[in-house]
């Protein structure tokens, strides 16, 4: 029987690294520079195969813009400075985003969720109902198997 999929939150500045990064970059990134012990433990955590969602952070807008899978586990190399990665691929944009407001204002399973105990942290744990919340808020992501999106790139 294989592992259970969990799930993640990845916090960004999108002056730093957007949305548009993420998928410019052939969808795949190298996620370090995080230096909080507890972030760091949670990006250890992670498997080949979990699905994190990817927030944008910052005074102009919190939100869940898109979902990115773990393609490569925890890993230090020389440029590191000791403080270690993991490589994310993009998997699709969120039909809609979702606001770090919208999801506060969910008073049922969403209420418990670690980002708002723990608002700092860049790396945080969701729980699989917390996921499954947000992802109906979003209507779902690009590469979720309902319908496909139209790629960003794309005349509409």
């Amino acid at each position: 029987m294989g592992k259970t999929k969990r799930y993640w939150l990845l916090k960004t500045e999108p002056s730093e690294w957007s949305w548009s990064d993420q998928e410019a970059n052939g969808g795949i990134s190298k996620w370090d520079g995080v230096k909080n012990k507890q972030a760091q433990k949670n990006l250890k955590s992670m498997t080949l195969g979990d699905l994190c969602f990817f927030y944008h952070s910052g005074t102009k807008s919190r939100c869940v813009v898109g979902v990115v899978e773990v393609s490569r586990e925890w890993y230090t190399d020389d440029d590191d400075e000791g403080e270690g990665a993991v490589d994310v691929k993009a998997i699709g944009e969120m039909r809609k985003c979702v606001d770090l407001k919208e999801m506060k204002g969910d008073k049922g399973i969403i209420k418990g969720f670690v980002l708002f105990r723990q608002p700092r942290l860049s790396v945080v744990p969701v729980e699989e109902d917390v996921w499954k919340k947000i992802c109906d808020l979003g209507n779902g992501f690009c590469g979720d198997g309902k319908e496909d999106c139209e790629s960003s790139d794309d005349e509409s």
